[in-house]
């Protein structure tokens, strides 16, 4: 097998497989599963909030290193 045959190999291959997801990708079946994905952004789920302060980084109780320091913009 020379060079060139080979390579004609596999331009057919890739375009087979481009092809093919190409199908795939815009087949009625998979609309639905591609419209939730694309909202996913959008969703509000409750474990994505971000705390507003890290509660580990000081003992429940104790001042933390701000009002120690004096510092009153909190």
């Amino acid at each position: 097998m020379d060079t060139g045959t080979f390579r004609g190999l596999i331009t057919f291959i890739l375009i087979v497989a481009f092809v093919g997801i190409f199908f795939w990708a815009y087949s009625k079946r998979r609309k639905p599963d591609f419209d939730e994905a694309a909202n996913l952004p959008f969703a509000d789920d409750e474990n994505d909030k971000q705390p507003t302060r890290d509660k580990h980084a000081s003992p429940e109780g104790e001042a933390d290193s701000r009002h120690d320091r004096g510092d009153k913009n909190r």
